[in-house]
């Protein structure tokens, strides 16, 4: 078992001292931020030097303790605007510097005050470098954070660790899921009514919808094709969301059944991999994953790059060089990260159906690919003459 105590605790002496502790044996010594005690998840690492709010209300994120690689977080505080859910999602959170002092007019209150209140275990002045070299090169894997009185002997939280479920297997969409639907207005005059099946969708996500004049009913995760066609859609979307979506039976399902209407659709990160197993690909769990807002991602029908927004671990297997024949017709690889070729986005030619494994939303930024949204109302402008 390898110890590491490196970075700043000694900058934070009011706070518990707090132990991070691999899977693989491997300890960081730091000091507690944001709640004491104990939690777990799956260990993954963010490189978005911007938006944490974002990052830690996202529901894509539940039960994963977030890693930072930016050494500063918590500058601008915590607002009440720029959430994209109602809580802070991640389990547990590793910063190596936090701020001491918040700088933002719009700040309500400092990012450890928030991660307490709403009870998320925290870890601060750790060589997060370290920890991320460490992730890159064996991969994602289980994790637990201690603090206070939870932090015991290193081979006794080992085997806490080692406890804890695996993120491969895991069917998480319907535990952070709306459980009752919910109607979001068309900004200025309604063109189009669009059934969002919330699969743990951010909330700028309709409001992009709502800003090009969509009525956005977001549906649970647990919603029927009856469900679906009950609001008379224009369009059928699917969200992002956690887990494993070799588990995701009954979404697929669901997908199957809209694009055997022909009813346009769009879906974006767990909803790209559903549309993938809708259409007969298979799905895989990324070694350790794409988490920020700086990820180049190529639209190969135009060619253009994007600087995108992600986070997932699992990906669609795809074929990259050649047209697919599937149950609704020819499909393609639409989109690709130009860091490993991983599928970005896919596209049926021959009904009105795409999706993208990125967030182009833009929350938090960049805006590259908005465009997308643009996209979707083009394909129910269309299905509509």
């Amino acid at each position: 078992m390898t110890t590491s105590n490196q970075g700043n605790s000694s900058k934070r002496k009011g706070a518990s001292p707090a132990v991070l502790v691999l899977e693989d044996g491997r300890v960081f010594r730091g000091r507690a931020y944001g709640a004491v005690g104990e939690t777990f998840g799956e260990a993954v690492f963010s490189t978005g030097m911007t938006g944490y709010q974002e990052t830690l209300t996202d529901p894509s994120y539940h039960r994963q303790v977030v890693v930072m690689t930016a050494p500063h977080v918590g500058n601008t505080g915590v607002n009440d605007e720029d959430p994209e859910s109602k809580r802070i999602w991640v389990s547990g959170y590793v910063v190596r510097d936090p701020a001491r002092v918040p700088s933002s007019w719009r700040s309500r209150r400092t990012l450890d005050e928030e991660l307490a209140a709403q009870g998320v275990v925290g870890i601060s002045g750790i060589d997060t470098r370290a920890l991320t070299r460490h992730l890159r090169e064996r991969g994602a894997m289980r994790v637990g954070i201690f603090s206070g009185d939870a932090v015991q002997d290193d081979g006794a939280l080992l085997a806490r660790v080692l406890e804890a479920p695996q993120m491969k297997g895991a069917d998480l969409s319907a535990e952070v899921a709306t459980t009752e639907p919910y109607v979001v207005p068309a900004i200025g005059e309604k063109k189009f009514t669009v059934a969002a099946v919330d699969l743990g969708i951010k909330g700028m996500t309709p409001h992009r919808m709502a800003e090009r004049g969509i009525e956005v009913h977001v549906l649970p995760a647990t919603a029927t094709v009856e469900d679906v066609y009950a609001v008379n859609p224009d369009g059928v979307f699917f969200s992002n969301g956690p887990g494993d979506p070799a588990t995701a039976d009954h979404p697929v399902s669901v997908m199957r059944g809209v694009l055997e209407r022909g009813t346009p659709l769009f879906g974006i990160c767990f909803g790209n991999q559903i549309l993938g197993r809708a259409l007969g690909f298979g799905t895989y769990k990324l070694k350790y994953g794409h988490r920020g807002i700086n990820q180049p991602v190529q639209d190969r029908t135009t060619g253009k790059v994007e600087v995108t927004a992600h986070n997932h671990g699992f990906a669609v297997d795809a074929p990259l060089e050649k047209v697919s024949e599937t149950p609704f017709g020819r499909a393609e690889v639409s989109h690709v990260c130009l860091n490993d070729n991983v599928v970005e986005g896919l596209q049926l030619l021959d009904r009105p159906a795409f999706s993208v494994q990125y967030h182009p939303e833009a929350a938090a930024g960049p805006h590259d690919a908005a465009y997308l949204f643009d996209r979707f109302v083009k394909l129910m402008e269309g299905q509509r003459a």
